[in-house]
């Protein structure tokens, strides 16, 4: 059977794309794209693919609607951990957590994208701050962008959520101080470029997120894998089928990085990038990227509650509502 596959070619899922790695079944044909929202966008829009990655928000907001479209697998090709996604304008008088309130939030292209789940879950899980606390702002990070209409634009009760101004993005409105913070999946220039004019609010971000995963058992997913449901319901063994396919790409994946140790990873060529992987192997013995349902219950249940806490579900999800039942023992 053809099947028409949409994801970004990570490090987990390139033996999909090469072919080291096939899905039993299945005449698979992969297709990533220059923006990895792109691909949302086309399955959002046009069902353009009969699986892809998705983003967790915009997968979840599709539960709401009358007739959802899609069926995820317990797969996660894009995880990271998120103190590190919150900036400041240092003229803000944020030096802590506790300062973002009452404070003008940037948010990065929709109020909820799965960044911004992740970090204010974090901040009101550890710190006590509340989204509805601040103002938000959402936009484009380094250049003007709307915020992406292919999905439901869910702005709760409660909380004040404006556009940026016409021709504006909000690394510059960081920078220029006319937001205060700004919360990102991807880091803006100013940032990137050393402005002493802006911040992480966690600096030393690392050991504070390591800490974090010990003590809760928490490795965020920003991204998962969704099936059209008629594809699912009709096929449920080619879903399986290409479950076990995203994992064997993965472990393929996971067995280079080890190899790679006996030639110092001499291919990235990032010093101490050896020393980084075996610190990271401590946390995860078993590999980097844990699929299934068991060893991603905390992941998963903290974002599910993140997301109905938040105002972005209308009702509490657990795993059983999200994942595909023929998974849900992985």
């Amino acid at each position: 059977m053809k099947l028409k596959i949409g994801c970004h070619p990570y490090d987990v899922a390139r033996p999909l794309f090469d072919g080291t790695v096939r899905i039993a079944g299945a005449d698979a044909e992969f297709s990533g794209a220059a923006l990895v929202s792109d691909i949302f966008e086309q399955m959002m829009r046009a069902r353009a693919f009969d699986v892809a990655e998705l983003g967790m928000s915009f997968y979840l907001r599709t539960l709401d609607l009358d007739d959802p479209p899609f069926i995820a697998i317990p797969v996660f090709p894009n995880r990271q951990f998120r103190h590190s996604s919150i900036f400041v304008n240092t003229g803000s008088g944020i030096t802590g957590p506790a300062d973002l309130a009452g404070k003008v939030v940037g948010e990065f292209a929709m109020y909820g994208h799965d960044a911004g789940v992740v970090a204010k879950g974090i901040l009101s899980d550890e710190y006590g701050v509340r989204p509805e606390e601040s103002s938000w702002v959402i936009g484009g990070f380094d250049w003007p962008m709307a915020p992406f209409e292919f999905v439901p634009q869910i702005h709760p009760d409660g909380v004040a959520v404006t556009r940026a101004p016409e021709g504006k993005a909000l690394g510059p409105m960081l920078e220029a101080g006319e937001i205060d913070a700004m919360i990102s999946a991807d880091v803006p220039r100013c940032v990137l470029d050393g402005s002493p004019r802006v911040a992480r609010l966690f600096p030393d971000y690392g050991p504070i997120e390591r800490k974090h995963y010990r003590r809760t058992g928490i490795f965020p997913m920003m991204h998962t894998v969704v099936v059209r449901r008629e594809l699912a319901a009709r096929e449920p063994a080619l879903v399986e089928a290409v479950y076990r396919a995203f994992g064997a790409a993965r472990d393929a994946a996971m067995d280079q990085y080890r190899q790679r140790r006996a030639f110092n990873h001499m291919e990235t060529n990032v010093p101490w990038f050896g020393e980084l992987f075996e610190r990271d192997l401590e946390l995860f013995p078993d590999g980097l990227w844990p699929y299934g349902i068991a060893a991603n219950r905390p992941s998963i249940d903290a974002f599910l509650r993140w997301h109905f806490e938040q105002g972005l579900s209308k009702r509490r999800l657990a795993p059983e509502d999200v994942f595909l039942p023929e998974l849900l023992n992985t």
